[in-house]
């Protein structure tokens, strides 16, 4: 299916650039491993470009470009493009879940601020439960009820993220937390931006955050529990090892603005032994009912793709073409910008 070469190029890219990942992947199968590997290496790619790079519009526009050659069958000449095109056609990867992602990507791009947590929770379906939605088609699960535990915990990673980076997110003039949160501590944007601090009122939003993903990464061990028998492991470590780094904002005081939450590899190691431990011990519990739970509305569209269900989400549709076209307009302003200073 993938090309060794390009394979060993993806596993190479994880191994480096996404510890977490690279610690759990361990733990799976490799008939879902090495998918999963080509699939992290290509979402690890699209997202270091638009958070790293200066025209992240530009990065943006072109990840769509590479999204439709892969699409075609006629992908970019690179590793982690070839090796995605052949998970698109050996997988029947939905569209839609990929152009997800993509979708995230171009908010950030755009500096897309956030009114609630529920408006958070939109951007972490796109740049996280996507990416969860896709890990079951490579295992080839596509029930509902699956998908939607996997979206809840996609989330809760994010959650995660947000809150270990509200310090390194603020100094690059970033913000993912609540606005309205803001607002209700009487905390003004420009002021926060201008000196982070790791005051009571922040850390207080950081507390928040983190107890929603402590409720969704609970609630998603309903879906680990009906995935393929070998791939529980793994992905009950990737659960164990992200609520890790919650756990290490919470002993840090939940000051996430001058310490930088991690887990060292003992932790590591530890949590993947509890997540072995765990995968046994559903092959004698009973089918928990808590998964059969409503799936977050944030997340119910990307259920939808995953589960085969061929409908036409003519909002996600237009919010994707909308974003995108900002993003040209802005590409096109630039360049007249540039042009006329060049003269």
């Amino acid at each position: 299916m993938i090309a060794p070469a390009d394979l060993e190029h993806c596993r190479a890219v994880i191994r480096t650039g996404s510890l977490s990942f690279h610690a759990a992947s361990r733990l799976l199968p490799a008939s879902v491993r090495d998918p999963a590997l080509a699939l992290y290496a290509f979402c690890r790619l699209a997202d270091d470009e638009v958070d790293e790079g200066n025209a992240k519009g530009a990065a943006v526009i072109e990840l769509q470009e590479r999204l439709d050659l892969a699409y075609a069958g006629i992908p970019r000449n690179a590793p982690e493009d070839r090796a995605f095109a052949a998970i698109i056609e050996e997988f029947d990867m939905p569209r839609a879940l990929p152009e997800a992602l993509l979708e995230g990507l171009a908010w950030d791009a755009v500096e897309r601020r956030y009114e609630t947590l529920s408006d958070v929770r939109d951007y972490s379906a796109r740049v996280a439960s996507a990416v969860g939605a896709m890990m079951c088609v490579l295992m080839r699960v596509r029930d509902a009820d699956a998908l939607a535990r996997a979206c809840d915990l996609g989330v809760a990673m994010q959650l995660t993220n947000i809150a270990r980076d509200v310090g390194e997110d603020s100094r690059a003039g970033r913000i993912y937390l609540p606005l309205e949160w803001l607002a209700d501590e009487g905390i003004a944007l420009d002021d926060f931006f201008d000196a982070p601090q790791a005051t009571p009122e922040i850390r207080r939003m950081v507390r928040r955050l983190l107890a929603e993903a402590r409720r969704l990464y609970v609630r998603s061990e309903a879906g680990i529990g009906v995935l393929p028998m070998k791939a529980r492991a793994g992905i009950f470590a990737a659960r164990y090892i992200y609520d890790g780094i919650g756990g290490a904002v919470r002993r840090n005081g939940h000051d996430s603005i001058t310490l930088r939450a991690r887990t060292s590899k003992t932790q590591k190691i530890k949590l993947i032994g509890k997540a072995g431990v765990r995968a046994v011990a559903t092959l004698a519990l009973p089918r928990s009912p808590v998964i059969f739970a409503k799936p977050l509305v944030e997340v119910a569209f990307l259920v939808d793709a995953a589960a085969d269900k061929r409908t036409i989400n003519r909002n996600r549709i237009d919010g994707l073409m909308g974003v995108m076209a900002e993003l040209r307009a802005r590409e096109m302003a630039n360049k007249r910008t540039q042009g006329l200073a060049a003269e």
